[in-house]
């Protein structure tokens, strides 16, 4: 028996939750909350109940994935801060260091998400996801900082050190190293034993 299409959420949203949820929950978890969606959410809520739906796909998402993006993200902000705080002509060091402890992360997120989903997809959104979110998480610190300290020295700390475009549109541009590192690190991920 097929299920009425107008009673079932967005079908990328329940492939989301899928690819989030270890093995082992995703017949209960995903059957507990279509059961509320059509019992409860959709009667009560009509067109809205898909919003509904999406924020607890989000909140699962957020749950299982936000330390990758949270550590992600500090790893930006850190590095922003050092080069307007700590002003330098040689970038080589801190470019050493923020991109190899960046590719660790996106790597580790990709294989994490593999191996905890058994789903070499699941792997490579995990670190999509990473990367996203820490770009929105870091350009929000950036903007903070720029309110706090726009100094002439730190002005001039960070048209030397890039400017504020590679500050506010280089942290969305993560990701296709996410892409690439994510599915890399998902391969490990899904071969790893369980």
């Amino acid at each position: 028996m097929m299920d009425d299409p107008s009673t079932l959420p967005p079908p990328w949203a329940e492939s989301l939750l899928q690819m989030t949820l270890r093995p082992v929950d995703r017949e209960s978890i995903s059957g507990d909350l279509l059961e509320q969606y059509r019992d409860s959410i959709l009667p009560s809520r009509g067109s809205r109940a898909d919003l509904w739906y999406i924020r607890q796909v989000a909140g699962f998402v957020w749950r299982t994935n936000g330390i990758w993006a949270l550590l992600f993200a500090g790893l930006c902000l850190a590095r922003t801060a050092y080069d307007w705080r700590v002003p330098t002509t040689d970038f080589a060091w801190r470019s050493t260091v923020s991109t190899w402890s960046g590719v660790a992360t996106l790597f580790a997120a990709g294989a994490w998400g593999a191996w905890r989903s058994r789903s070499f997809a699941s792997g490579v959104v995990t670190a999509i996801f990473t990367s996203q979110v820490a770009a929105v998480i870091s350009i929000a610190g950036a903007a903070l900082m720029l309110a706090l300290w726009h100094d002439p020295q730190t002005r001039t700390a960070i048209a030397g050190s890039g400017g504020l475009g590679e500050v506010f549109l280089m942290p969305f541009m993560m990701i296709v190293p996410a892409i690439i590192v994510g599915a890399l690190g998902a391969l490990l991920g899904r071969v790893l034993p369980p």
